[in-house]
């Protein structure tokens, strides 16, 4: 038997005075008003807009929406005489958590990370100043929270707030792995929601937006004051599946626990109604599992566990040993 693992979190205008434009209409004849000749192209001239023909009557200026114009409405007059790079107000900056994959972020995009320091004083504390303006700017910052978790974390929070105290328009989060989302409703008596409480301070620190990626449960984009885009990574995994050479009928979808059951369920009805097996488990504490039966037919097949996230691979080693010593051919 083959296995593979899964889990998603690893993988425009000027105004005057009006009573002086009052005057000065009430003062100009009609005719005058109505000649374009009178006046400076508009801005909407400018972008290609012509009137509609109407022989000698004096109609009011009606643009028409054409190939011409449509490109000059769609740049923002920021980006205008620039060469058309419409991403001129658009900033990616990355913190230390995974700066490869904020790489690839800007490269995808043409773009070019932006300039940041970031360092640690002796005693731990994060110093964070941005090298370049970001002004009226869209900025995306990408920091996923995983271990380190609570530097990671804090990382972000100080990126916020300089990105926030420096003029930004719109911060963005982008956090990948979301840590601390495991602890998003209690379990036991006089738990804590961590959860809810990082959803708190990311909004506190300044940020507009976040951007997750398989969060834990959907229930903590509900702890957000702010929008939250929840992304999901399924659609790579089933793309990277289909270029394998592996049989349908040769595949056994795995929930490494009975809490992933309609996941893995779901997941299995896009590999062409994949037969499903469920592990049995025991948890004694955190990190902690002991396997107890697997319900289902795994033998002789490829088994794809898909888990919510991986921590310390407890979760996925236990039910695989099992899977190979007791039920599988090689």
């Amino acid at each position: 038997m083959a296995s593979i693992v899964f889990s998603p979190t690893f993988f425009l205008c000027s105004s005057s005075s009006s009573s002086s434009i009052n005057r000065r209409v009430r003062a100009e004849p009609l005719r005058r008003r109505l000649d374009s000749s009178s006046f400076a192209p508009s801005p909407l001239q400018r972008c290609g807009m012509e009137p509609l023909e109407f022989g000698n009557r004096s109609p009011p200026f009606i643009p028409i929406l054409n190939d011409k114009m449509l490109p000059g409405l769609l740049v923002s007059p920021q980006t205008r005489g620039t060469g058309g790079n419409h991403d001129s107000r658009l900033r990616i900056f990355s913190g230390n958590a995974n700066p490869a994959l904020s790489q690839e972020i800007a490269s995808y995009l043409g773009l070019q990370l932006g300039k940041i320091k970031i360092k640690r004083f002796a005693d731990g504390e994060i110093y964070v100043q941005l090298q370049e303006s970001v002004r009226g700017c869209d900025v995306f910052l990408v920091q996923p929270t995983c271990p380190p978790a609570n530097e990671n974390l804090m990382e972000l929070l100080i990126m916020i707030d300089a990105c926030r105290r420096a003029s930004a328009k719109n911060i963005t989060a982008v956090i990948p792995y979301f840590g601390y989302s495991r602890a998003d409703r209690k379990t036991q008596e006089r738990e804590s929601i961590g959860a809810k409480l990082v959803a708190n301070l990311i909004t506190k620190a300044g940020a507009n937006h976040v951007l997750a990626c398989d969060l834990h449960s959907g229930q903590s984009m509900g702890y957000f004051d702010i929008p939250v885009d929840h992304v999901y990574a399924q659609p790579v995994i089933l793309d990277y599946l289909s270029s394998k050479t592996i049989s349908s009928d040769d595949l056994v979808v795995v929930s490494p626990d009975v809490g992933g059951v309609a996941r893995a369920r779901a997941f299995a009805k896009k590999l062409s109604d994949a037969p499903l097996a469920i592990v049995d488990k025991r948890r004694h504490g955190h990190n902690a599992a002991e396997v107890l039966n697997l319900i289902g037919d795994v033998k002789g097949k490829v088994a794809i566990m898909l888990d919510d996230m991986i921590d310390t691979a407890a979760s996925e080693y236990e039910p695989y040993s099992s899977l190979n010593i007791n039920l599988c051919d090689g």
